[in-house]
């Protein structure tokens, strides 16, 4: 019987022998007292071609993670409205793309080129900044690498970071363990990540739940906003 720590999205892909190797990391999963939320690069790009399946919408746009990214734009913004009710801070990424950052100067090894538009790194007006919300543009997968995220965190007292986003392999984990080394608590929202390659998706999350973070389901983490919520209300 799979226990509430293990009861997530590998279950089809982990193996049980894998399951016993990894059993010593179970713990209690928690979100620490000042929380601040970490969007990643939830911009244009992942949504182009619409909501179908990552293999037809690559044809035309090759770096769309297609119905994997509809999929998880409904518990995204449940997550988003839960920190925004709890007045939790809210951080964003995008990549740089202003001219004067030079950003097609740095490339990441010699991958090819995605196109570098305003446009396409826009942040989907589901998951739209507000007022007071903070935009970070970054040119390496890290929302922490060469941005000012630390400085913002160290001076609102942050413990842990919520974070989601796009891609889970990619920039999600690059943030995710750059958080982790940083001294924070890092809180993944599972269905609020997402991979264009379901198996990649599944078994990073796995792989950091095991180490660097603590997974827990979008639902979880929305009662406990909303229980901290009710609870401020109510003083």
């Amino acid at each position: 019987m799979i226990d509430d720590f293990e009861d997530h999205c590998w279950q089809d892909v982990v193996p049980a022998s894998t399951l016993e190797l990894y059993k010593h990391y179970k713990r209690d999963l928690y979100i620490g007292p000042r929380a601040a939320v970490l969007i990643i690069d939830l911009y244009e790009l992942a949504y182009q071609g619409g909501p179908e399946p990552v293999e037809v919408v690559s044809r035309t746009y090759p770096s769309s993670c297609g119905i994997n990214a509809w999929n998880a734009i409904a518990p995204t913004q449940k997550v988003l409205a839960a920190a925004r009710a709890a007045g939790l801070p809210i951080f964003y990424s995008t990549t740089e793309t202003r001219d004067a950052a030079k950003p097609r100067a740095v490339t990441a090894t010699n991958r090819n080129k995605v196109p570098v538009s305003a446009d396409v790194y826009a942040i989907r007006p589901e998951f739209a900044p507000q007022p007071g919300d903070v935009v970070l543009f970054k040119q390496r997968a890290s929302a922490f690498f060469g941005t000012p995220l630390i400085a913002h965190l160290t001076q609102l007292n942050i413990d842990t970071i919520i974070i989601f986003g796009e891609s889970t392999s990619g920039c999600v984990r690059a943030s995710t363990v750059d958080g982790y080394s940083n001294g924070f608590h890092m809180v993944m929202a599972e269905e609020c990540c997402f991979d264009r390659a379901e198996l990649s998706h599944k078994v990073n999350l796995f792989d950091l739940h095991h180490k660097y973070a603590d997974v827990m389901h979008a639902d979880q983490i929305v009662a406990e906003l909303e229980r901290r919520s009710s609870a401020e209300a109510a003083q």
